[in-house]
């Protein structure tokens, strides 16, 4: 694997196999999923979740990085085996559809603080499993769009969207027209209801690998039992 990061994805179960269906990709299984046809959708299913597709679904707690010099797969796993084994879950009201930015994703509600700790627990402890970031990483944020803030974690932590500027969300399309988002919206709402887990848990660190072609696969799930 090329990058590695540090996820939350679904437990095995009618959530995680609705949000596998929908992008068309099981990050568990490493395999493609039949998309289903729902009525109403302003485009094609491939079309739009093209873009979060290759990532499969998930949340980001630690985004995508290389591993520093003389680190490999065991290494980083370990790194965030050890740092699950001393950080506790994070338990949120529910989940709610949103256009975020141009793009559907599933935001939660309630339990804020708790997510917010720890995802930066998370970007702190596993801050040493990482390489510098070289130029075209940088060049790939963004830096002149970022706040003086966002550029000061962007060279602190290696992501500008981290510490009080975390929020977390699980993708579920690209970017949208508005007239797109609203028609896509009113089909995913009754489509991923009956599955929504309600409390929403953040129970494990889910580590996953960046392969050469770009597709992100899941490799290990770490229980949060601190």
């Amino acid at each position: 694997m090329k990058r590695y990061a540090v996820y939350y994805a679904p437990r095995p179960g009618a959530f995680a196999a609705r949000a596998a269906e929908w992008l068309g990709w099981d990050p568990v299984a490493a395999e493609p999923r039949p998309q289903p046809q729902l009525p109403g959708l302003p485009a094609a299913v491939a079309d739009l979740t093209a873009e979060p597709r290759k990532y499969g679904f998930h949340g980001t707690i630690r985004a995508p990085f290389r591993p520093a010099d003389g680190l490999g797969q065991d290494e980083v796993a370990a790194g965030v085996a050890e740092l699950a084994s001393r950080l506790k879950p994070a338990v949120c009201d529910r989940l709610r559809l949103v256009n975020l930015h141009g793009f559907l994703a599933l935001i939660p509600e309630g339990g804020e603080a708790a997510l917010q700790a720890l995802g930066a627990a998370v970007v702190e402890g596993t801050d040493a499993l990482r390489a510098p970031l070289n130029e075209a990483e940088i060049a790939r944020r963004r830096p002149e769009r970022l706040s003086s803030r966002q550029r000061a974690l962007l060279d602190r932590w290696g992501y500008p969207f981290v510490l009080e500027e975390f929020r977390f969300h699980l993708t579920l399309t690209s970017s949208l027209s508005a007239p797109d988002a609203a028609a896509a919206r009113n089909v995913l709402e009754p489509h991923f209801a009956p599955v929504l887990p309600q409390p929403f848990a953040i129970e494990d660190l889910c580590l996953f690998g960046e392969d050469g072609a770009g597709r992100f696969h899941f490799l290990h799930r770490y229980a949060l039992t601190g």
